[in-house]
C-alpha cells in the first residue's frame, strides 16, 4: 500500500475540489493499494474519498487475497450472481453520501462502465480526469519504489546472462526465449514485463519484430528485448550481442552507437531535459550519416 501517493492524490483532489476518486485501471489500483490482480471481465475498483477511509471493491473470490496484501483498509466483495454496480452504489452512499465531484480515469474507464457509475451517482455534478495527476505521481518514485525497480533491473540482467549463454549456432529465437523464461521461473520470477523478444540476423533490424524459427548463425547479431516484473514493478532493457566474431561493419555501427551513448551520458546533469540528451546522441549518429536509421528515442524503459 502506498500511503505517500494516496496522500498526494488527496492533496490534488482538495485543490481541484474533488470529493471522490474512482480508480479503475488494475495497474493503478495496484500502485495505490498494493493489491495486484487481473479481474478479466469482473469489476475491480478502488474508491479514495477526500477525507474518509478508502475501500477496495473486488470479486468475492479475491477478497481474501486482497485482505492478505499490504492494503490496510476495507475490502468489499461481490458474487458473480450479484450486480456489482448496485452494490457499489449502496456502498458509496453508505460510506460517503452523495459526492458532487468525482475523479475518473478517462484512458482506462470504458463507456459502458462510465455509464454504470453515472447511473448510480445520480447527484454527481461533474467528473474530472485523473489520468494526468496519476502519471505525475508515478514520475517521482519513493525510495521503496526505487528499490523495487533496481531489483527488477537486476532480474533483467539475470535474464540476459541466461540468454547470452543459450546463443549457439542452430538455436532458434523461440528456443532462446523458452530457456530464458524457464530458468527465471525456476528462480521465482512469475511474470515478464511483456513478450520477450529475441531476434537473430536480419530480424534484429526490426526492433519490435516477431520471434520465430529463425536460427542463429555465425557472425550475426542477436537482439534481446525483455523485462521482468518484480513486486509489481517492471524492468525493460535491450541488448544486442554478436555471435562469434562480428563483421567490420557491425563493429563500426557498434562504435558509432557507443559514441552517441557516451556523449549523452556525459551531458547528464540536473536540469537537462530528456529531449536535449536525445538530440546530443542523435547529432553523433547524424554526423556519420546514419540518422535516418535512428528511429527510436534515446534510452529505454
Amino acid at each position: 500500500m502506498n500511503n505517500v501517493k494516496i496522500n498526494e492524490l488527496r492533496q490534488w483532489m482538495a485543490q481541484h475540489q474533488l470529493e471522490l476518486a474512482y480508480i479503475s485501471d488494475p495497474g493503478h489500483i495496484a500502485y495505490f493499494s498494493g493489491y495486484e490482480s487481473d479481474p478479466h471481465e469482473r469489476v475491480l475498483a478502488l474508491f479514495i474519498p477526500l477525507e474518509q477511509d478508502p475501500f477496495l471493491f473486488t470479486p468475492a473470490l479475491e477478497v481474501e487475497d486482497a485482505q492478505n496484501s499490504s492494503w490496510a483498509y476495507d475490502v468489499r466483495g461481490y458474487l458473480d450472481s450479484e450486480n456489482p454496480w448496485e452494490i457499489i452504489g449502496k456502498e458509496l452512499r453508505a460510506r460517503y453520501g452523495q459526492p458532487g465531484n468525482v475523479g475518473i480515469e478517462k484512458n482506462a474507464l470504458t463507456v459502458d462502465r462510465f455509464d454504470a457509475i453515472s447511473d448510480i451517482l445520480t447527484g454527481t455534478d461533474s467528473y474530472t480526469d485523473l489520468t494526468s495527476i496519476i502519471q505525475r505521481l508515478q514520475l517521482i518514485k519513493t525510495v521503496e519504489e526505487k528499490d523495487k525497480l533496481i531489483e527488477a533491473g537486476k532480474w533483467a540482467d539475470v535474464a540476459f546472462e541466461i540468454g547470452f549463454k543459450t546463443v549457439k549456432e542452430g538455436v532458434t529465437e523461440q528456443a532462446i526465449i523458452a530457456e530464458i523464461e524457464y530458468q527465471l521461473k525456476k528462480q521465482g520470477v512469475s511474470q515478464m514485463s511483456f513478450d520477450t523478444l529475441v531476434l537473430a540476423g536480419a530480424n534484429a533490424a526490426s526492433p519490435h519484430g516477431t520471434p520465430g524459427s529463425t536460427k542463429v548463425s555465425p557472425n550475426e547479431l542477436v537482439l534481446f528485448d525483455l523485462g521482468v516484473i518484480w513486486n509489481g514493478y517492471c524492468s525493460d532493457a535491450t541488448r544486442t550481442v554478436a555471435y562469434q566474431k562480428p563483421t567490420e561493419f557491425q563493429e563500426k555501427i557498434y562504435n558509432i552507437t557507443l559514441e552517441a551513448q557516451l556523449a549523452a551520458q556525459e551531458a547528464v546533469r540536473p536540469g537537462v531535459t530528456a529531449g536535449e540528451l536525445d538530440q546530443i546522441a542523435r547529432n553523433v549518429i547524424n554526423s556519420y550519416g546514419y540518422g535516418e536509421y535512428f528511429n527510436h528515442r534515446l534510452g529505454h524503459g
